[in-house]
């Protein structure tokens, strides 16, 4: 009944859905394609060889926390089918998967919406042996459907805050126990950390184990990274990224920028700035933002393949990082990595790349989405945590305390050591999760045998 009930509701706001998606694309950009027949679970390209092993990784952020994980699955020799919720997941994944793509071993396509005919016939043509969310994606009718379709799931590099828990209550009140009911039937629950278990196993989730988080065995390209890191040497100049940003934060840091202005005399010495807005849409409104405040940039975009450049740069104040899938470079060309989506109450963004190349990372007051890695990093010296002041808004804190991380060449060196030790500390989730699927896999097919 329960179930019923939240489909009805759903059907009935299902056009306000709709609506705000289409604002949501408006703002993030890229092909949304919310109509898609794919969406509705209509499949023209027939799958073709053994069920696949389905992965779905809502956006960009699990995409790339998924990345690793995938390329193992595609060693094992898994075909895999790669499901996204937004254009940016959808993006990345076609990006990084570009020949596994092209050769057939990976295919993608849109998470139905959550009607259970559209999630009917999405296991009825595909017919995935085994269903691999990323994270917290948890929804009643898919996992509904995966039942009766005897397609197990497991919830992987499962993260579950208290905000989470509270939300859950809050529906269940509304539908019965609708989600305690779709948390219990997860085959396998494969939590970041004892507190995420914890909070799940409250809300009715079972066989839970703690594997960590996948977002620690981040997969960088060692050419982008060693491309950045050279580009940095040949400049001779101390580089600051701010990196991330999302709505309203682009106009926090130019104004803090432009309290910062450098007479043109003392460019060389005075830091170089990045400002890397997170969505595409807004590059050309950071654009906008650091001509009306006077500051000196240049668009990567224009410079990136200008080996005559480097001038230019040079006397710029501020490069617009306005390109995509560049993150690796310009956090290893960085002495310091302001990283943004918490200067705002918008939840943080992740921290982790950065410090995986060895770049210390400022962070603000907001960071609910990556609270425990931003606990852990500020733990381990990789990272401090601005709070909120009533006397100086933290994206100008944020700047002054970079500036001031580079007048000390040893302790940003010791910095950099502990933001290397801390992830390198935290890696191998991909591994246990992958060992865990095996084994589970392994008992399955036992119990099959005897039932056979």
């Amino acid at each position: 009944m329960a179930l019923t009930f939240y489909t009805l509701l759903l059907r009935i706001l299902s056009p306000l859905i709709w609506g705000w998606m289409s604002w949501r694309a408006r703002r993030a950009g890229g092909e949304w394609e919310i109509f898609d027949a794919q969406r509705f679970g209509a499949y023209p390209q027939p799958w073709d060889g053994t069920p696949p092993v389905w992965v779905h990784a809502v956006s960009l952020g699990e995409t790339r926390a998924a990345h690793a994980l995938i390329v193992g699955l595609l060693a094992r020799g898994d075909r895999v089918l790669l499901t996204h919720t937004t254009a940016t997941g959808r993006a990345e994944g076609a990006r990084v998967f570009a020949a596994e793509i092209a050769s057939g071993t990976l295919r993608q396509q849109w998470l139905p919406y959550d009607f259970p005919g559209a999630a009917r016939k999405f296991f009825a043509h595909y017919r995935p042996r085994l269903g691999i969310l990323i994270e917290r994606e948890v929804w009643p009718n898919l996992l509904s459907q995966a039942r009766q379709a005897a397609t197990p799931v497991i919830l992987a590099s499962a993260r579950f805050s208290e905000q989470a828990r509270g939300h859950v209550h809050q529906i269940d009140r509304l539908f019965g126990n609708l989600m305690r009911e779709s948390y219990a039937s997860l085959t396998l629950i494969l939590a970041q950390t004892d507190a995420d278990a914890e909070r799940l196993y409250l809300v009715g989730a079972t066989n839970i184990v703690v594997v960590g988080n996948l977002k620690f065995d981040v997969l960088l390209p060692e050419v982008a990274v060693d491309a950045g890191r050279a580009w940095r040497a040949r400049l001779k100049r101390p580089i600051i990224a701010i990196a991330s940003t999302r709505e309203g934060e682009d106009a926090m840091f130019v104004e803090a920028l432009r309290l910062q202005d450098e007479p043109e005399a003392r460019l060389m010495d005075a830091p170089l700035y990045l400002l890397i807005p997170r969505h595409p849409q807004r590059f050309d409104q950071a654009a906008a933002l650091l001509e009306q405040a006077g500051l000196r940039f240049v668009r990567w975009s224009v410079v990136r393949h200008d080996a005559h450049a480097d001038a230019e740069i040079q006397s710029a104040q501020v490069v617009l990082c306005d390109t995509l899938g560049e993150m690796p470079f310009f956090y290893a060309a960085s002495d310091v990595a302001i990283v943004a989506g918490s200067f705002a109450p918008l939840g943080g963004q992740n921290l982790i790349e950065a410090c995986a190349v060895g770049t210390p990372v400022i962070v603000g007051p907001y960071t609910r989405n990556f609270a425990d890695a931003v606990e852990g990093a500020v733990h381990a010296c990789a990272a401090i945590q601005l709070v909120e002041s009533d006397t100086l808004d933290p994206a100008s804190r944020a700047v002054s305390t970079a500036r001031s991380w580079l007048k000390d060449e040893e302790a940003l060196a010791e910095r950099s050591r502990a933001a290397m030790n801390w992830v390198a500390q935290h890696t191998g989730a991909t591994t246990r999760i992958l060992n865990e699927i095996s084994e589970f896999e392994i008992a399955r097919a036992k119990v099959a045998g005897h039932r056979g």
